[in-house]
């Protein structure tokens, strides 16, 4: 099983950063839970994806850790692509996924991304 979890973890960050949003619906269950953005379904992602690919055309996650726990995984990543006008580090995230049937069924997450203020 952890090399089935440790796969789709990868391929995700692959689709992620390739721009696939379509690949969304082989990567995740069709009933996935977001608990940070607290949404449902592969549509959450793929309008999460895009959102970021608008604001960051050259935004990539990569890889830096990636551990395995039975059904679960839990990968540190670092985005480039997104500009850093004040002389910051990348930001990073920390995402857990828990995966059911060879797709992403729950995430998990935090980010230092600064997102744009709800006006």
């Amino acid at each position: 099983m952890t090399d089935q979890v440790r796969a789709v973890a990868r391929r995700m960050y692959e689709a992620f950063n390739a721009g696939d949003v379509s690949a969304a619906d082989e990567i995740f269950a069709a009933d996935f839970v977001s608990h940070p953005l607290g949404t449902v379904g592969a549509e959450s992602v793929k309008r999460a994806w895009s959102g970021m690919r608008a604001r960051f055309p050259g935004i990539r996650a990569e890889v830096e850790d990636m551990l395995v726990d039975g059904d679960r995984v839990a990968v540190r990543t670092t985005l480039r692509g997104v500009p850093d006008g004040d002389g910051q580090p990348p930001p990073a995230m920390l995402e857990i996924f828990h995966v059911r049937d060879g797709r992403i069924a729950e995430l998990w997450g935090m980010s230092t991304l600064s997102r744009p203020r709800a006006t």
